[in-house]
């Protein structure tokens, strides 16, 4: 998570990301008040080489209807299309009425890029599709703590609002650069740096964050994350998020950060995708445990909190009936035949479980049956409530039944098995 780079989606480093939000409809200036709230969602521009402005308007379009206002644009110095692609992303942004603003990855920019940055902040601060924050043209980081954005600010006749990520909550207070508050990395179970721990998903990073930031008059930028396993012969390793899905949009509701970046839209490398598997991406082996797993559903789950956190509300509305599972291909005790980079740290305190999220108008009951396992049900309330159930080898199916009638169910859309070839700690995401 920090401490420790990695370029998501490329065979790189050690970490990974780094983003911000954004906002809606036309060009947007936006005062922070009242209930003027705006989601974001981290965008991985290095992988998308080949993408037409017709790709860009594509996801921008499905990320509107979730309710995501803007794409934080993760970029790096060193790609030869970066300029290519922000070009694009900014034309789609204006044809889609829809923000972006520029997250530069700082495990390829360094602080000698003043010069460059600040050309590409003048060439974008003002553009239609650039995402406005307190008037000012919203930046981000992915670390690069210590990049003092003054001399930018000072060289752009547009205002900038520096929201960087930063690794320590104590820095985010202190912090002599320029900045106008501070994004975390750490959406997952964590003691810190890339350390893996069981959990539950707590606020206490979040906490130290914003009372610093509040402290100095700074805004704090939130993340949330559904999850995050990779595979890299760089980094390899699960974390302990399988109920996130649904319970760090609660805690967002509880806290109402000034802002929420979503990690990701498009880090299939960190299997931490929101979006759709994009054929035309470049891959960079990871494809062997992204394709073929969808987690589109993921977005059924966020939109109606998204709404509410925008409407300053702590409990969301479920407008109908829906139901969302996820889970792995195999069990954690399985050991794969031909990887040679061995199972991922953390794989241990994972939960050998099937969870199911239930988006309901009224209470019902939810059965599972998981492979080889006699079928088990559960009553579950009105609204948004998460259940786990003990997975088993095998097809897994699902049914949401109301007065004794079935209303929801079917087929899940992967086999669990006990043997596979190489490591998979990513999971099948489906809906009914």
């Amino acid at each position: 998570m920090k401490n420790i780079l990695v370029r998501c989606c490329a065979v790189l480093a050690l970490l990974s990301n780094a983003p911000v939000l954004a906002l809606p409809g036309a060009h947007n200036n936006v005062a922070r008040q009242g209930t003027n709230k705006y989601v974001t969602a981290h965008f991985m521009v290095g992988i998308v080489e080949n993408y037409t402005v017709d790709d860009w308007v594509t996801d921008m379009t499905l990320a509107k209807e979730t309710g995501i206002d803007a794409f934080a644009l993760n970029c790096a110095s060193i790609d030869s299309y970066t300029d290519k692609q922000l070009a694009y992303a900014y034309e789609a942004a204006e044809l889609a009425d829809f923000k972006v603003f520029i997250s530069f990855d700082f495990a390829y920019w360094s602080n000698g890029d003043t010069a460059r940055i600040t050309s590409i902040m003048k060439m974008y601060a003002s553009h239609p599709g650039q995402f406005q924050y307190n008037d000012a043209a919203l930046v981000s980081t992915f670390v690069g703590d210590n990049f003092n954005w003054t001399p930018v600010k000072n060289a752009v006749e547009h205002p900038i609002f520096a929201v960087p990520n930063l690794q320590d909550p104590n820095w985010s207070g202190s912090a002599n650069t320029g900045i106008d508050g501070a994004f975390s990395w750490y959406a997952w179970p964590t003691d810190g740096g890339n350390s893996i721990i069981l959990g539950p998903m707590t606020t206490i990073w979040d906490d130290r964050f914003r009372s610093n930031l509040q402290r100095a008059g700074k805004i704090y930028m939130a993340p949330v994350s559904p999850w995050f396993s990779t595979h890299f012969n760089t980094k390899n390793w699960v974390f302990i998020c399988e109920d996130l899905p649904h319970l760090r949009w609660q805690q967002m509701l509880e806290m109402q950060p000034e802002l929420i970046e979503i990690i990701s839209w498009n880090d299939y490398g960190e299997s931490h995708y929101i979006g759709p598997y994009s054929e035309n991406h470049s891959d960079d082996g990871s494809a062997q445990w992204t394709k073929d797993f969808p987690h589109d559903a993921w977005r059924i789950i966020a939109k109606p909190y998204i709404a509410a956190y925008k409407a300053g509300e702590r409990t969301p509305t479920v407008e109908s009936d829906q139901l969302v599972y996820w889970y792995r291909p195999t069990p954690k005790a399985v050991t794969c035949s031909k990887d040679p980079l061995g199972p991922p740290s953390g794989v241990n305190l994972l939960s050998d479980s099937i969870f199911v999220t239930t988006l309901l108008t009224q209470p019902a009951t939810l059965a599972v049956t998981s492979g080889g396992h006699e079928s088990m049900s559960v009553e579950v309330g009105a609204g948004i409530v998460t259940s786990s159930f003990p997975m088993g080898v095998g097809w897994q199916y699902f049914s949401v039944s109301r007065n004794g009638e079935e209303i929801l169910g079917g087929e899940g859309g992967w086999e669990i098995q006990d043997h596979c070839d190489y490591y998979n700690h990513n999971v099948y995401v489906g809906t009914f």
